[in-house]
């Protein structure tokens, strides 16, 4: 499932290809959407944004229009007259005088009157910030894990809680807490001063990078022989997460497997201590 860069990077896209472009049609899947579909044609996008694995495209009116991608959902991009060769359900049409992106194979779509409306969004009102498009800082963060609500409670499963930072998923978990050096048990509250403005750097900035270079965060000194010798994205790609029993590019130990909150984690027993 994508997470919160993948998500940000389709909105990006989508804004590329929508922003300040008159819609000549505009068409849903469900009937209760469609209604309000023709008061939308003419309109101009200002807008794409992302909020965790939701997008948020808002048109100038006010209004917005929320979709979550789930677990199969996807947006395509293309020619106005050349829809993609798919089997998949379209959901979602907006079309422009040149081009269309088409939401296939999601069902979580509503339209809402203004922003202040998303704030009773059943899925949006209990999100944490997102750490690419609400800028957090490596600050903000650590003022927020020690939160009462936040601070006492393990980081391996704490990283995945949505309502605690928005987008983080597993590949990124287990990336930010080998680069910050932190075993999954930690709290933030257990956290010496340094450690935990390592952990609020390492958050912002292994985000970002995958924001960045598409999902990737591998440091680049670690994974340049690797690329030179041919050998697949799937190999170079992260420091940890994926590896198990490989050896560590910082320290040659072997990378372990674990579950965390049910989920697949991987760690360093040489760097996470």
């Amino acid at each position: 499932m994508p997470e919160g860069p993948e998500i940000r990077r389709a909105a990006d896209r989508l804004g590329k290809l929508l922003v300040d472009r008159p819609l000549i049609e505009v068409w849903f899947a469900f009937p209760e959407l469609q209604r309000s579909a023709a008061t939308l044609v003419g309109q101009r996008i200002r807008a794409v944004d992302s909020w965790g694995k939701a997008l948020l495209t808002r048109f100038e009116d006010g209004r917005v229009l929320y979709s979550h991608n789930q677990l199969y959902g996807r947006w395509m991009l293309h020619a106005r007259d050349l829809p993609p060769n798919t089997t998949r359900s379209l959901r979602l049409r907006l079309t422009t005088e040149t081009h269309a992106a088409s939401l296939y194979s999601a069902s979580d779509i509503s339209l809402h009157d203004d922003a202040a409306a998303l704030d009773e969004h059943p899925f949006l009102r209990r999100l944490g910030p997102d750490l690419l498009t609400h800028r957090v800082t490596p600050e903000d963060v650590t003022a927020r894990l020690l939160t009462p609500r936040f601070r006492r409670r393990g980081l391996g499963g704490l990283l995945l809680d949505q309502h605690c930072y928005a987008g983080i998923g597993n590949y990124l978990r287990s990336e930010m807490l080998f680069f910050a050096g932190l075993l999954p048990q930690r709290r933030p509250e257990s956290l010496a001063e340094d450690e935990l403005q390592r952990l609020g750097e390492v958050m912002v900035g292994t985000m970002a990078q995958a924001f960045r270079e598409a999902g990737v965060t591998n440091r680049p000194a670690w994974r340049e022989a690797l690329q030179q010798a041919g050998l697949p994205r799937r190999v170079w790609r992260h420091a940890v997460f994926d590896r198990a029993g490989e050896s560590c590019h910082a320290c040659g130990a072997f990378i372990e497997k674990h579950s965390v909150a049910s989920r697949r984690l991987y760690l360093c027993p040489g760097c996470q201590r």
